[in-house]
Formats: structure tokens, sequence, C-alpha cells
């Protein structure tokens, strides 16, 4: 379980939380995570006609981008939890609270599963037979 913690904690980058060139080298580590996904999506849409590409151009920027921050988000979900003990002062009984980084999640979830389903639809009919039935089996197309 050791192991397993701290090979998730490396895979985490919180540059808001870090101070001086350890923030740049953790943004430069997500440019590069964020570069490999986009080369991934644009690999499913290289047959597409020059216009469309266009289009598909900015949705897979937003869609790599947002795929990175995901999983950040799950490992530190799955770290923490969904929830925690909050209290207004230390006088106030702590109650259980969702805490801020699973809401971001579910909001920046959807936007993803929006983002994906508009991307699907500019797909050729035979690779959006195939996005469908990898969504119903459970593979990972997009």
């Amino acid at each position: 379980m050791g192991q397993l913690r701290k090979s998730i904690s490396d895979m985490r980058i919180t540059p808001s939380r870090k101070k001086g060139s350890d923030w740049m080298a953790d943004l430069k580590i997500r440019n590069e995570k964020v570069a490999a996904e986009e080369k991934r999506l644009n690999e499913l849409f290289f047959d597409l006609a020059d216009d469309k590409k266009k289009v598909v151009s900015g949705l897979v920027t937003q869609a790599a981008r947002l795929k990175i921050l995901l999983d950040e988000m799950w490992i530190d979900i799955s770290e923490k939890g969904d929830y925690e003990l909050f209290s207004q002062s230390e006088n106030q009984i702590p109650y259980e609270r969702e805490r801020p980084v699973a809401k971001q999640y579910n909001a920046r979830d959807q936007s993803y599963q929006r983002i994906i389903k508009q991307l699907t639809d500019y797909l050729p009919e035979e690779k959006r037979d195939a996005a469908a039935s990898a969504a119903l089996d459970g593979s990972d197309l997009l």
C-alpha cells in the first residue's frame, strides 16, 4: 500500500500549491501530458476534411486539458475522499461536506463528456459506430 500511495502521489501535479522552479517543472510535465493526449486524440481525427479539422482542433485541445486535470483530481479524490469534516469556526461542531475538488471534478467531467460527444459527432459513420460500441464494452476509444 505504501508503494502504491507513493506512486499515486508522484503522478499528482498541483502547481497552485508549489513555489519557484518546482511549479515550473510541474507545469512542464502537465503540458507534456496534455500534448501526448492531444496527439492521441488527433490520431483519431486524422482523416477528417481540413475544414472540420479546424473546428475539431480546439475541441481536441480542450478535451486534452480537461482529461489531464480530471486525472489529477481523481488521484486527489481517491486519496482523500469526496467528503471532509468542515467547521466555520472552532466553536462549531464539524460536519461532513463535499470537498471542493469533488464538486470541480463533477463539473469538469460534465464538460469533458460534452466535448467528447461533440468530437464523436465529427467522426465518420464507421468510426462513430466503433466509438459507440467502445463506450458500451468499457474500452477507451476516446
